[in-house]
């Protein structure tokens, strides 16, 4: 690995993990993500945006049930 390359920044990562969600990468941000030198970061965020859109799911839900009641 060239180590003149830095990490991504956590928009960077975030960017990623939104676009792994959807299946859409551009080769040159995979290219970065293949790039880095951990995958802890993206981990943690794709834990946390899934723990959120499954609450986010969970929520939309239970207001649907509230107001069909």
């Amino acid at each position: 690995m060239d180590e003149s390359r830095k990490d991504p920044s956590l928009p960077q990562v975030v960017g990623s993990v939104l676009a792994a969600m959807f299946g859409v990468q551009s080769r040159r941000n995979q290219e970065r993500d293949f790039g880095s030198s951990s995958a802890t970061p993206y981990i943690l965020t794709g834990l946390i945006m899934t723990l959120l859109f499954v609450l986010g799911i969970w929520g939309l839900v239970q207001l649907i049930l509230g107001l069909a009641a």
